[in-house]
């Protein structure tokens, strides 16, 4: 049977890498969205011009009925979900003086909460069925990193470190949980507004001097959904090129 993968913030950037790459390794996939409505529709007509078994639902992962109506959904529709992505996150990268407990708020409701509504149901189903593989997508911005114009995104990511361990110490030993921190991504709100002076000195830092690809994270998800990884678990895996130094 055609194993089920559901992909948060799987409609555009990393996620809809993810959902492209799982899908050509044969997984039916749940993509995930909420504001990418129009990016969503474009790629739900490319997956049935391709015929791949994809799922779309809209849902606010940090909304608890929201998540519950779209598990409910594709347990309807599969049956089963064998692999969770957590990809969806959200930024608000500002000034210190302009920012406010609201906006810290917003981001940690989408990136860690969320992820923790989706891990707990995902995670129950899994650890029914005494299989199953939960991925967070954190970032190396959540360890040791220092950027106060986007301390909101690092606390979240440093969270999801957390959430993870605990996730894998509670849904032991049926499920892995494991979280991947890609570095400097070259994503389209990745280099938003970068000059080449600033990327060429990022690419200094980093050993295989060259930015990473949202195929280079994607595949490192199917690896880690697939059977070759199930001795893995419980860990914060860097995809960074072998970044260094500040």
């Amino acid at each position: 049977m055609k194993k089920v993968a559901l992909i948060t913030g799987g409609a555009r950037g990393i996620g809809k890498k993810i959902a492209e790459t799982l899908a050509d390794e044969g997984y039916a996939v749940v993509v995930n969205y909420n504001s990418s409505v129009d990016r969503a529709e474009s790629m739900q007509g490319e997956f049935d011009k391709k015929g791949i078994d994809a799922m779309f639902v809209r849902a606010d992962i940090s909304d608890e009925k929201q998540v519950q109506s779209m598990i409910d959904q594709v347990m309807t529709k599969y049956g089963r979900i064998d692999v969770l992505v957590n990809n969806s996150a959200v930024t608000h990268d500002s000034l210190f003086q302009d920012k406010t407990a609201k906006t810290f708020e917003d981001v940690l409701r989408v990136n860690l909460i969320g992820t923790f509504n989706v891990s707990k149901l995902v995670g129950q189903i899994m650890y029914n069925n005494k299989a199953g593989k939960i991925i967070n997508i954190s970032s190396t911005n959540g360890d040791n990193t220092y950027f106060p114009m986007c301390m909101e995104y690092d606390a979240s990511k440093a969270g999801i470190n957390s959430l993870t361990h605990n996730l894998a110490m509670q849904f032991k030993p049926y499920v892995n949980v494991n979280a991947i921190a890609p570095g400097f991504i070259a994503t389209e709100s990745e280099v938003s507004g970068m000059d080449d002076e600033y990327i060429d000195s990022e690419v200094e830092k980093i050993m295989l001097r060259r930015v990473g690809t949202e195929e280079d994270v994607a595949n490192l998800v199917v690896f880690l959904a697939s059977s070759k990884s199930d001795y893995i678990n419980n860990q914060i895996i860097k995809i960074n090129g072998g970044m260094y130094g500040d």
